[in-house]
């Protein structure tokens, strides 16, 4: 150490810089603006398809809630997802993935063909904790692909979707963390 390494500032352990957050980085009681709006990080989860992980953020504004999802493939890839009823997609999807275990290939839904694009197992891991919870999925996409429906079966009789689009991470701005 020399004698003006004294004056030099020590660069802090966490390299933590609270007005450049990356959008990856929102923990639960984060604050962020998306699509004109202030939302809120109420938990952060994750999916484990057999090693390929995908990271969910559950965001709350004051009269809506959304599933902010990122996939990582050499590259993020981003989603905004909300719940539907399953009803809406159709008693005719639920009843094939029952007889059959397989859904149709196509549904429409809003007017809108999705075609399947994937489908498979993995677990669900809330707020981090395991052991996850087993599931199925299949995964529907618009001719296009940016548009996605995806059904997912918990146990023998239970059904959840979900309606989304891609987004790119530019259109979330003002992360904010908890105080």
């Amino acid at each position: 150490m020399g004698i003006f390494d004294v004056f030099k500032k020590k660069k802090p352990e966490n390299d933590f810089d609270p007005t450049n957050i990356k959008l990856d980085s929102l923990k639960p009681g984060y604050f962020l603006d998306y699509d004109l709006k202030t939302w809120e990080v109420v938990t952060k989860s994750h999916y484990d398809y057999d090693g390929d992980v995908s990271y969910e953020w559950q965001l709350k504004s004051s009269d809506e809630t959304l599933y902010l999802e990122q996939e990582v493939d050499d590259e993020s890839y981003w989603s905004i997802s909300n719940k539907v009823p399953i009803g809406k997609i159709g008693s005719h999807v639920t009843k094939s993935i029952l007889e059959s275990d397989d859904p149709p290939d196509a549904i429409t839904v809003d007017s809108i063909e999705y075609y399947l694009e994937e489908s498979g197992g993995g677990y669900f891991h809330k707020d981090g904790k395991s052991p996850g919870k087993e599931f199925l999925y299949w995964s529907f996409e618009n001719e296009a692909g940016d548009k996605f429906i995806t059904i997912e079966r918990w146990g023998e009789n239970e059904f959840e979707a979900s309606k989304g689009f891609t987004v790119e991470e530019y259109q979330f701005t003002d992360i904010t963390p908890s105080a």
